[in-house]
């Protein structure tokens, strides 16, 4: 039987999703990667492309505007997959080694202040779905979630005993965070208006009116309507909240390995991003406080 580049990739997700256990959301990701190296590679087999064909296809994907961190990406699903071709179906060569992405600029992520999230975060619980709203919103800045690792939470995931919650994240890593006292508070109400929308079977922790799981896209949706009643200019989004979560924890503990920690991060490079926010921070004191602050301070001058 003729296997087909579609066919190889089509194994490789399966991979990924039934040994690798990534999620849907991650599996589905590296498929759209996936699709792009098979565009591009029609006319050349797959065990036949070389690393200037790699090059090739990324000046054109980066000539069509996509940036560097997207290109790093499909970098990074390409070798995977071709690292997946070598052990599984006898290829001998990874033309993704060595390829690297063109930079770009860096862009901080963008964090409410600690007013704006107090801001936010008040408003009446008058009803199930507000109280609800003002638990899934309480948890994701008190602790640093995901979204999706929100959207999948069950009641046994807390612990009201040490004010905790287990996360399920980012390779089926678990780990284990505090919870503060305004979202414990928040969780406690909720769960005890919870029985009034669940349906038989369902062992979500946060429902839908209808009684099921609630969606990643509701809370996005909830959140974003929450923010314009509220006041809020900015385009509030839960991976915002994360951010603040991050950002705000850094600027009062300078613990960066804890942030790690709660974040889930893997490598510690993707937390320090959260330094410049901190500096960021730093400056605008500086400025607005030091008697002789004529300019900002430039860190790179010692």
């Amino acid at each position: 039987m003729h296997i087909t580049p579609t066919s190889l990739a089509t194994a490789y997700i399966s991979h990924l999703s039934n040994e690798r256990r990534l999620s849907p959301l991650t599996c589905k990701s590296y498929a759209r990667d996936i699709r792009i190296l098979l565009k591009h590679q029609q006319k050349d087999p797959l065990n036949q492309l070389q690393s200037h064909h790699i090059r090739h296809f990324i000046a054109q994907l980066h000539s069509h505007g996509l940036s560097g961190r997207s290109l790093a990406r499909i970098l990074s699903a390409w070798r995977g997959f071709y690292s997946y071709l070598i052990r599984s179906h006898s290829f001998t060569l990874n033309p993704c080694i060595g390829i690297h992405a063109p930079k770009s600029p860096k862009i901080l992520p963008r964090t409410l202040s600690p007013d704006e999230t107090t801001q936010l975060l008040t408003f009446p619980t008058d009803d199930l779905l507000n109280s609800r709203d003002r638990a899934m919103f309480e948890l994701f800045y008190s602790s640093g979630l995901r979204l999706a690792e929100l959207a999948k939470l069950e009641p046994i995931d807390v612990n009201f005993s040490d004010d905790t919650v287990r996360i399920n994240g980012k390779g089926n890593k678990t780990r284990i965070v505090p919870v503060g006292s305004k979202a414990v508070a928040a969780l406690q109400a909720w769960i005890k208006r919870r029985d009034k929308l669940i349906i038989p079977g369902e062992k979500a922790l946060f429902l839908s009116r209808y009684g099921k799981a609630i969606s990643a896209r509701t809370i996005s949706h909830r959140l974003k309507n929450r923010a314009i009643q509220q006041g809020i200019t900015s385009n509030v989004h839960p991976h915002m909240l994360r951010h603040s979560f991050a950002s705000h924890l850094l600027q009062s503990s300078g613990d960066l390995r804890a942030v790690q920690d709660m974040l889930g991060h893997a490598n510690i490079s993707t937390t320090q991003v959260y330094t410049h926010l901190d500096f960021q921070h730093l400056t605008k004191v500086y400025d607005s406080t030091h008697p002789r602050a004529k300019k900002k301070f430039n860190p790179d001058i010692s």
